[in-house]
């Protein structure tokens, strides 16, 4: 990453510019600038820049003919948002956008006003969700225009959303609307395809090297010949080595070594072993006698806060792992039965799980390696979200920025290897 590459993003928490101390340090491959900066004194916390905050961006808010084909003319990710409907007495949908509208991402205005709104509220990078389908590309022109344009002037990756394409917008459905066909010659298209992106000054790099994530790599044939081919390909580009990266959703605890990959992405949510609400004979019962709503057995109804502290409970791997942090989680809007919906996620608790993790990348990486993300800047129909909605405005972007400032170097970690899910609960104050 260029060494300005932050420029403009050194606020005090009241709107006002900051004096900053910088110093810029070499490295291979590219530059690095640090910079110290502090608050107002009677604030009592220092804002913690050398942790990066990459937010997930969702891509499909603007119609494509593949959109327009399978679903409807002018489809967008709008249409499941708007038609949301509550499920039970307190839930909360739809979710309306606020400051930034029902955006279509063609228009760079939009996307300029995006990209200054992560910056003014700590987001560092932006990782667009990639689409490449044996050299077909859907759902490209917003990046492809941010790639040509040099607008917005704001730092991203990419991942690439390697499932096939269907009808149940999980990946996992036999209804297969487009689907992946892998062979040494697609990889070679395809990664030649991204160098322009790779070489870009904005691109996201670990002591500079390109930052590539891989949604699931166990899609791939063989992943270690694909990380190879990639790997020559880029270097003979001249962009030196390429940092690879498996997101840990589906297939976990992998040793990214193994595969021919540098490090693991966690992903949230990750409710494994949290116990799902209503699960069980008596409440199945209930319903069946009108005395419980049909959407609380129909659906996985799941506490937000005991997912959070699950999360922050898991034991750090043998090999990187960056965590994930959601503010939210509920895909109703996508679907009318089993649906996934985190209840009673607030700002603060979101802040207080994002507060420890940033805490635990400067604990276990060197400057360059920390970096948290965030599931997402927009997955709308996954009431996953940090731009503003009617409900929460701006709270869950103030509790970002706040996550940055209180974050401190010295205090204990509130998260250690063997400590259970109750003192993690405590300090949720759950």
């Amino acid at each position: 990453m260029r060494a300005d590459a932050h420029r403009g993003r050194f606020q005090r928490f009241d709107g006002a510019p900051l004096s900053c101390a910088s110093k810029t340090a070499a490295r291979p491959g590219h530059a690095q600038q640090r910079r110290l900066c502090l608050v107002p004194w009677e604030l009592h916390v220092s804002v913690a820049f050398d942790v990066r905050l990459i937010a997930h961006y969702l891509p499909q808010f603007h119609p494509v003919p593949e959109n327009d084909e399978w679903w409807g003319k002018g489809f967008t990710e709008w249409h499941n948002v708007a038609r949301a409907k509550p499920l039970f007495p307190g839930h909360y949908q739809p979710h309306l956008p606020t400051d930034l509208g029902f955006y279509d991402l063609r228009v760079p205005e939009a996307r300029e006003a995006q990209a200054e709104l992560a910056r003014e509220y700590g987001i560092a990078a932006f990782c667009y969700y990639h689409y490449w389908f044996a050299g077909r590309r859907i759902l490209d022109r917003p990046f492809r225009e941010v790639l040509t344009s040099g607008k917005p002037d704001f730092p991203f990756c990419l991942c690439w959303a390697n499932e096939n394409w269907t009808r149940r917008w999980d990946g996992k459905d036999g209804d297969v609307l487009l689907g992946q066909r892998h062979s040494i010659d697609d990889d070679r298209a395809h990664i030649e395809a991204l160098l322009p992106a790779f070489g870009d000054e904005r691109y996201v790099r670990i002591h500079g090297r390109p930052l590539f994530l891989v949604y699931r790599t166990e899609l791939l044939p063989d992943p270690r010949r694909t990380a190879d081919i990639w790997r020559e390909a880029v270097r003979k580009a001249g962009l030196g080595d390429l940092y690879l990266a498996r997101v840990e959703h589906f297939k976990r605890d992998v040793d990214p070594a193994s595969i021919g990959f540098d490090a693991g992405v966690d992903f949230a949510p990750d409710a494994r072993r949290v116990a799902r609400k209503f699960q069980n004979a008596l409440w199945r019962m209930l319903y069946r006698f009108r005395l419980a709503p049909r959407a609380w057995v129909e659906n996985e109804l799941i506490e937000y806060a005991e997912m959070a502290a699950a999360m922050m409970g898991k034991p750090a791997p043998g090999y990187v792992r960056f965590d994930c942090v959601c503010p939210g989680w509920d895909n109703s809007p996508r679907r009318t039965q089993n649906a996934g919906i985190f209840v009673n996620s607030t700002p603060s608790a979101y802040e207080k799980w994002l507060r420890t993790m940033i805490d635990r990348a400067r604990d276990r990486f060197d400057d360059d390696g920390r970096i948290v993300f965030i599931n997402a800047w927009n997955e709308w129909g996954e009431g996953c979200h940090l731009e503003p909605d009617a409900k929460w405005q701006r709270a869950y972007l103030e509790a970002t920025r706040s996550a940055l400032g209180l974050a401190r170097r010295n205090r204990p970690l509130p998260v250690a290897r063997g400590e259970n899910v109750e003192d993690l609960r405590r300090d949720l104050k759950l």
